[in-house]
């Protein structure tokens, strides 16, 4: 199955940012993205791909223990940035640091439970707004959302999501995603 470790806020700071994000929609070339839904919108700590259910059960008891050491802490939905003109996403404020780790304790409890974690990209606290299909400039995106500081909220969850891939061959059918298993934080 394929999976991932992820924080996902609360819906009232999801709204927050689907309202800023819905002036986004009025730019140029908005038509040609394809956008995330809300209801899919995360912190992605750790992806760990496809991994063999045989695992599951040490991998549920180490991501536990993990989020056990680290306290519930507070963020915020704020910004936005892009990974080139690849990916628009919105940022975070707050308790960086504590996110953080809790990121380096979940790929280190795949680890250790025997899972390959993608560690080709460093973490960095972000939500996947839309991706560009083709060459388009996301740099206005980024700056429309420059100014967006959403509300505090405390995180208090671990999650192991499933992300399963469409099936249908529908054209622009998203992923959609479970939860495996959460974990109160610092408890």
């Amino acid at each position: 199955m394929r999976l991932f470790v992820a924080v996902v806020p609360p819906q009232a700071a999801l709204d927050e940012l689907a309202t800023a994000a819905a002036g986004l929609h009025g730019l140029s070339d908005s038509g040609r993205l394809r956008w995330s839904a809300p209801a899919t919108w995360h912190f992605t700590l750790a992806f760990l791909g496809e991994v063999d259910e045989s695992l599951l059960p040490e991998l549920i008891e180490r991501l536990g223990r993990a989020a056990h050491r680290h306290p519930a802490h507070e963020l915020r939905l704020a910004g936005g940035g892009r990974f080139g003109d690849r990916v628009l996403w919105a940022g975070a404020e707050g308790d960086l640091a504590t996110l953080r780790a809790l990121a380096r304790s979940s790929g280190a409890a795949a680890r250790r439970a025997g899972v390959a974690v993608d560690e080709s990209h460093p973490f960095h606290a972000h939500l996947t707004l839309a991706r560009a299909t083709g060459r388009i400039a996301l740099r206005p995106y980024a700056d429309a959302l420059a100014g967006f500081a959403g509300s505090p909220w405390r995180a208090e969850t671990l999650e192991l999501v499933r992300s399963r891939l469409p099936g249908s061959g529908v054209p622009g059918e998203r992923p959609r995603y479970e939860t495996v298993r959460s974990w109160p934080l610092g408890r």
